[in-house]
C-alpha cells in the first residue's frame, strides 16, 4: 500500500464485510431482522415515529427503496403506519410492542458480542476507539450534508 490513506480504506472495506459478519452472527430470538430492518427499528427507537420521507432522507435513499423496506417491517408486525396528524397526506412509521421487544433483544445480543470482542481492550483503548468512530461519522455527515469534511 502507498499510503496510509491506501491502509485506511481497505481497513475501512474489511469493517463492511465484517459489519455484515456481525449482523448475521448477532441474529437471535422470534424475529430474524435483515440489516435494512434494523436500520429502520433502530431510528423509530431512538428517534419516534418517522415520516417515510425522512426514514429516506436519514438513510441517503430513494424513497421507494425505503417503502420496500418499510413494507416488510410493517408485514413482519414491527412497525405500522399511521396519518401524521399534522398533514394528513404524510404517513408515519412507528415501532410496534412486537418491534420494540425485537430492536431491545438484536441489541442486547449485539452488545454482548461486542463485550466479547472488545474483552481484551482496555477501557482507555475503548475510550480512544469510540472517540476516533464518532469523529470520522461526524466527519462524514459533514461531507454528506456540506460537501466539506470541515
Amino acid at each position: 500500500m502507498d499510503n496510509q490513506n491506501d491502509v485506511i480504506e481497505q481497513q475501512l472495506f474489511t469493517l463492511l464485510r465484517r459489519t455484515q459478519a456481525i449482523h448475521i452472527g448477532t441474529a437471535s430470538g422470534d424475529v430474524e431482522l435483515e440489516r435494512s430492518s434494523y436500520g429502520i427499528l433502530c431510528l423509530l427507537a431512538d428517534e419516534g415515529p418517522q415520516r417515510l420521507g425522512a426514514i429516506a432522507q436519514t438513510f441517503r435513499l430513494d424513497p421507494s427503496t425505503i417503502t420496500r423496506q418499510v413494507q416488510t417491517v410493517v408485514r413482519l408486525g414491527l412497525a405500522e403506519k399511521s396519518v401524521d396528524e399534522n398533514d394528513r397526506r404524510a404517513s408515519l412509521l412507528e415501532l410496534t410492542e412486537l418491534g420494540a421487544a425485537a430492536v431491545a433483544e438484536a441489541r442486547d445480543h449485539r452488545r454482548e458480542m461486542l463485550d466479547r470482542l472488545l474483552a481484551a481492550w482496555t477501557p482507555d483503548e475503548r475510550a480512544e476507539f469510540l472517540r476516533s468512530l464518532q469523529r470520522f461519522n461526524a466527519t462524514v455527515e459533514k461531507w454528506i450534508e456540506h460537501g466539506t469534511p470541515t
